[in-house]
Parts: structure tokens; C-alpha cells; sequence
């Protein structure tokens, strides 16, 4: 049963996932003249970007990133969290998959913390600077905690592997 639970929420993250990455995310920038949605700038955007981001989308793309985006981004968190730390039980001695899973559970909730500040950005006819700069931190927070939650899963993965390995090595005598 616990195989089922695991694959079940590795099958739901990667849904989820793909219809942002296909579909969602591609169709905001599309609105936007070819500018990449705030998700998907991990290193942040200054003030004239975000700006020139809400000018280049319009409000039909506003409403299509308030309400199909960031229902789709509203489950992707905590899925990503869920499948992650699952992966990390599976990997790793129990201390190190708390903490990791802390970190990743973390970038989820600052996730969710960038979509409702991203939601105010697209809300608002004229952002405030300190908001725009605020939505900005959250997505260089999120994509941090998500790249240290990827990395360690490659990592221990590689690891699980190598073990794997070395055993049907010795196994086979070589």
C-alpha cells in the first residue's frame, strides 16, 4: 500500500507539473509577448522587469496567471514537498530526511507566499516598488529551496545507485 501512496503522489506532482510546464506557464508568456512569467525566474527580476512583465501581459493574462496558474500552483507546493520528502524516507536515515524535508516543505510554503504576492502584483493597476521587490525574494527563496531539495534527491539517488552497484559487483565476483 505504501508503494501505491508513494507512486500515486509522484504521478499527481508530475501531472500537475507538466500541465504548468506545457501548457499554464506557456500560455502567460505567450500573453506577455514571449516575457517569461515571474515563476519561472529563479534568480529573481528587478522593478523595470516586473514592470514591463504586468505592461506586456494585459488583463486577460492577468486573470489567466490569478486563477488557472495559480490553482494549478496552489497544489504543485505541497505535491513537490510530499513527493520529495517521501523520497528522501525512502534514501536516507531518518535525521537527515527531516531535515531535509523541512527545507523542501519550507520552499513550499514560500511558494505559496510568492503566488500571494505575485497575486497582488497582478492585481494591483500600479504595483508598489517594495511589493514587486518582496514577490521577487520569495521566487529566489522558493527556487533556492527547491534546488537544495532536488540536488539532495539526485545525491542520494547517485548514492542508492552507487551502493546498488558496488553490491552486484561483488556479487558477480569483480
Amino acid at each position: 500500500m505504501r508503494n501505491i501512496l508513494f507512486w500515486a503522489v509522484i504521478l499527481a506532482t508530475g501531472v500537475v507539473y507538466l500541465t504548468m510546464v506545457l501548457w499554464s506557464l506557456p500560455e502567460i508568456s505567450r500573453q506577455a509577448g514571449g516575457l517569461q512569467p515571474f515563476d519561472l525566474r529563479p534568480r529573481g527580476y528587478s522593478i523595470e522587469e516586473a514592470r514591463a512583465f504586468l505592461a506586456a501581459l494585459g488583463e486577460p493574462g492577468r486573470v489567466f496567471y490569478r486563477t488557472v496558474q495559480h490553482r494549478l500552483d496552489l497544489v504543485f507546493p505541497g505535491l513537490l514537498a510530499l513527493s520529495l520528502s517521501l523520497g528522501y524516507f525512502r534514501l536516507a536515515p531518518r535525521r537527515w530526511a527531516v531535515v531535509l524535508s523541512l527545507v523542501v516543505i519550507a520552499g513550499a510554503c514560500l511558494d505559496w507566499a510568492e503566488n500571494a504576492a505575485v497575486a497582488g502584483l497582478l492585481a494591483a493597476s500600479e504595483p508598489e516598488d517594495a511589493a514587486i521587490l518582496a514577490a521577487s525574494r520569495l521566487t529566489v527563496l522558493k527556487s533556492g529551496a527547491a534546488t537544495i531539495g532536488f540536488v539532495a534527491l539526485l545525491g542520494l539517488l547517485l548514492r542508492a545507485g552507487w551502493a546498488r552497484w558496488g553490491r552486484g559487483a561483488a556479487n558477480r565476483g569483480g
